[in-house]
């Protein structure tokens, strides 16, 4: 499969829709924040920069410094199971959208964030 249109999407373009989704099921921009630092490393500082960049998703993950228990992070996003996802870049992305959904789903942080 070609991720190539994925990997060149903006992330800039997509965080807004992120946000809809969970703030249409309740939930706060905060905690999306929230768990885009967990899994990313970055800080409140390093999004605003990756998204005044406008970085596409490869850049975004690359400058990123993913959480080691990101590997804790299980389940069908878009038909795909994250764990068996080959394709390093494509699981990154994929972990994001698994992490938003469970957000929005009315998960609890603590279970988000596997702690």
């Amino acid at each position: 499969m070609d991720n190539s249109r994925v990997y060149k999407m903006l992330f800039s373009s997509v965080y807004p829709l992120y946000t809809q989704k969970v703030e249409k099921k309740g939930r706060t921009k905060a905690e999306l924040d929230e768990i885009i630092f967990w899994l990313t490393g970055y800080d409140k500082k390093g999004l605003k920069e990756q998204l005044d960049k406008k970085n596409d998703f490869e850049t975004f993950f690359k400058q990123a410094k993913l959480n080691p228990n990101a590997k804790l992070i299980t389940g069908v996003i878009c038909g795909y199971r994250v764990e068996e996802i080959e394709d390093k870049l494509m699981q990154k992305i994929r972990y994001l959208d698994k992490l938003v959904d469970e957000l929005a789903k009315g998960r609890t942080m603590e279970k988000i964030l596997r702690k």
